[in-house]
């Protein structure tokens, strides 16, 4: 387990190192011949000036590395131009007019700054602030487009009294309202209608009094007159049609477009359509004969649509190119039947809505002032023309500190009249344009006539070669110029000072002033033999090169030590080390340095040994450790050591929330029992065997020793604790036993009895034989005998 992390650690260490070299390597990897060409590779590459920065056999692009390189290798003059943000219009968003006098439109500022120009280096990202404030009592043009259909006839009552009392209620949002109207059907040829004469007079059938077809018509232009407009809508009259879809499209395409005829100011622009069918899209028209695809310009002659005949519908992606184009924002006014249609069609325009609206059109003006609503409480960035040398990305501050990055970055809702709100709007620069020209693009809020310009300079030469030398004498008797320390060759000529011909690249007499000592080798076979000089190879490891006249140096074939060329403690100089000061040896891996070898006590090697590069050599060799203060086997080794490893093993003991501060000098192997831990006979360094108990009075056996300034120690995983008494058999052995007991001195007793009685008996016996009666008569004494003789008996 320990030795896998050990390993994952070292792994982890070699990756990033590998890593960072990689991310180092861009530069020099490039090969870049110039000062320009450099700098387009990173925004960490730098171009060194130095006039003597080269070392023989160095090709030029090695003036060419990541910046912090360059400082490593000496170099005085960096040219690392940086990219800058230069605001160029700054006018600040207008505040609330309280004054009397109003404003104009273009008097009136939303979002600042105006205009700015970036000056962009390739890979270096420049982040400017947009500031967005919806301005009060900001001018609104409403047009209104409707559906003259015959299914649309009774709509047309309820749009008649819609002037005023749109007029009235937008009145209490600006005080600068217009409102306009116009109206469609379709496309004057079959089979969108009848063409027969009577049907082209009255489309309609039965005793219905319709108006002829007609495409588009614009009825009134954009006036501040709400009775003009009741009183021309009053005036018009339904028409008919013959198939379903209708020709709104034409119709929204020419009022996009028909800025003049319209009317339409540089304000809040609102387009309201109305209708209860589908519609015809880019294609339909060929039914028709129509195959000539939709020109988007104006064909208005008398407010009426002439060329509907001649082009055919426009395509959405069209539509949305013009509505956005020209700054308007749609509203679909449309029955329930359709608002499926007309959502997935809402999703493809930008700044658009759609409202329900009812079989008579009686809600149309609690449609429209929900939708501008809707639409107004929303602000939306965008950039029509994206520049092709950058990218931009977008991170909104909305109301509340709301903050949206990635595809919502460049949006903010629930914005009211008077609120601020701010984008931070990077840009990336990923290679310079090929002609190397500024380019200009501009973001704009959706639905607003204001944007901001921006201007894009892009930094694709140093300006050190503004200042070079043109057919220098320094470059082969002005074979080139001399810039940025170096010489760029004309056509032709290469080599470091442009001093061959690309004819003469290759002779027999060029090649023998790369072969050292008149070899065979043509620069040590680690280059190439340029005009007769050696330009060394690259290795993959742009930190490993080759050098020397005849590229017979490197700096990477070194010794090493711990893995680390020169041990991390000096330069390789032509395969061999040149050490730091207070190292030595060929591998700078001895330090002179005798602070590491100082004990506690004040001595070198605590007088135990010698203090030999930077570590002490301890003259006993039961001593070990740093400074030879560590004694593996002397006696308290295992006591001392003990609560670490039960609490490293068992995560137990007095030191286990401890643990990892108190014992992190330790490494851990497990093994399954007490045969495999290293024995002291086996090891070439001092070692001892341990037996201790933790706090459930188990045993458990380790090995200590001291390698390379580390604790080790092998413990057995299991520990070894007394098994449980078995109750059963104990009670039933003292039960038994007491019986046993019992039985056992009650025979004891018995016996004892029977010769004590015997013995008794004996000594009786023995008295009874030695005891002399006296056999006088006691006078007193009388017989209790009474004899009786019978007189009849005879003896017989």
């Amino acid at each position: 387990m320990n030795l896998q992390l050990l390993f994952i650690a070292v792994l982890s260490v070699v990756i990033r190192g590998s890593s960072a070299q990689q991310d180092g390597s861009i530069c020099i990897k490039a090969n870049a011949q110039s000062c320009g060409e450099c700098i387009q590779v990173s925004e960490k590459c730098g171009w060194c000036t130095d006039e003597n920065f080269l070392t023989v056999g160095s090709p030029k692009s090695a003036r060419c590395d990541d910046l912090e390189v360059l400082k490593e290798r000496k170099c005085q003059q960096v040219e690392n131009p940086r990219g800058k943000i230069i605001i160029n219009k700054d006018t600040p968003v207008t505040a609330r007019n309280d004054g009397p006098v109003k404003l104009k439109p273009e008097q009136i500022t939303q979002i600042q700054p105006q205009n700015l120009t970036l000056k962009l280096r390739s890979g270096e990202p420049q982040t400017f602030s947009l500031k967005f404030k919806r301005a009060e009592d900001y001018p609104i043009d409403l047009y209104y487009l409707m559906d003259l259909s015959f299914s649309m006839r009774d709509d047309l009552e309820n749009v008649k009294k819609l002037g005023t009392d749109l007029m009235r209620e937008m009145k209490k949002i600006t005080s600068d309202f217009k409102i306009g109207f116009g109206s469609f059907v379709e496309k004057t040829v079959m089979p969108y209608i009848s063409t027969t004469p009577a049907r082209l007079l009255n489309p309609c059938q039965g005793s219905e009094n319709c108006t002829s077809p007609f495409s588009y018509k614009n009825v009134l232009k954009l006036t501040e007159n709400g009775e003009e407009f009741n009183r021309l809508v009053s005036q018009q009259q339904i028409s008919g049609n013959l198939d379903s879809p209708e020709g709104g499209f034409d119709a929204i395409m020419q009022v996009a477009v028909c800025q003049d005829q319209i009317g339409w100011r540089n304000v809040t622009r609102l387009l309201v359509f109305s209708t209860d069918a589908g519609f015809h899209f880019a294609g339909d028209g060929k039914l028709g004969g129509i195959v000539l695809p939709n020109d988007g310009k104006c064909h208005l002659e008398n407010n009426m649509y002439t060329m509907s005949h001649y082009y055919d519908y426009p395509s959405i992606a069209h539509l949305v190119q013009k509505l956005s184009e020209h700054n308007i924002q749609t509203i679909f006014a449309v029955t329930e039947e359709f608002q499926s249609v007309y959502k997935e069609l809402k999703n493809l325009i930008p700044k658009s809505a759609v409202g329900t609206l009812s079989a008579d059109s009686n809600n149309v003006m609690k449609l429209i002032i929900d939708a501008y609503n809707s639409l107004s409480s929303e602000v939306v960035l965008e950039n029509p023309k994206r520049p092709a040398g950058a990218s931009i990305s977008y991170k909104s501050i909305c109301k509340d500190n709301v903050v949206n990055t990635g595809e919502n970055g460049n949006k903010c809702v629930n914005i009211s009249i008077g609120d601020e709100v701010r984008f931070d709007i990077t840009v990336e620069s990923q290679k310079c344009p090929s002609n190397g020209n500024p380019e200009v693009f501009t973001i704009k809020p959706q639905g607003f006539r204001e944007e901001v310009t921006v201007i894009l300079d892009y930094i694709c030469d140093c300006d050190c070669a503004t200042k070079g030398e043109p057919n220098s004498q320094r470059c082969s008797a002005g074979s080139g110029s001399y810039q940025c320390g170096s010489c760029k060759c004309n056509e032709g000529r290469i080599g470091q000072t442009c001093e061959c011909s690309k004819d003469d690249v290759r002779t027999e007499d060029l090649d023998a002033n790369c072969r050292k000592d008149n070899g065979t080798d043509i620069c040590s076979n680690n280059g190439d033999c340029v005009c007769g000089t050696c330009e060394c190879r690259k290795r993959d490891n742009p930190a490993e090169a080759y050098s020397g006249q005849f590229c017979e140096c490197d700096n990477f074939n070194c010794d090493r030590s711990n893995n680390k060329l020169c041990g991390g403690h000096g330069r390789c100089e032509c395969r061999k080390c040149i050490c730091d000061a207070n190292y030595t040896g060929s591998a700078c891996d001895c330090s002179m340095d005798t602070s590491t070898c100082v004990a506690s006590n004040g001595q070198i090697c605590n007088g135990r040994g010698e203090c030999e590069c930077g570590g002490c050599k301890c003259t006993d060799s039961k001593f070990q450790g740093p400074t030879c203060e560590a004694c593996p086997t002397c006696p308290g080794v295992c006591t001392e050591h003990k609560d670490c490893v039960e609490c490293l093993t068992f995560q137990t003991g007095v030191k286990k929330d401890v643990c990892k501060d108190e014992c992190k000098n330790f490494r851990l192997f497990r093994v399954q029992d007490q045969g495999q831990l290293p024995q002291p006979n086996d090891q070439t360094f001092p070692q001892v065997i341990c037996k201790e108990r933790d706090e459930n009075d188990c045993s458990f056996y380790f090995s200590f020793a001291v390698r390379n300034n580390t604790n080790e120690v092998y413990v057995v995983e299991k520990p070894e604790c007394p098994s449980s008494p078995d109750i059963i058999p104990i009670v039933a052995g003292v039960v038994a036993g007491i019986v046993m007991i019992g039985l056992a001195l009650l025979l004891i007793w018995k016996l004892l009895m029977i010769i004590h009685d015997r013995r008794e008996f004996a000594k009786f016996e023995k008295e009874k034989m030695n005891a002399i009666w006296d056999t006088g008569e006691n006078p007193i004494y009388k017989s209790a005998v009474t004899t009786v003789v019978n007189p009849k008996y005879e003896g017989k």
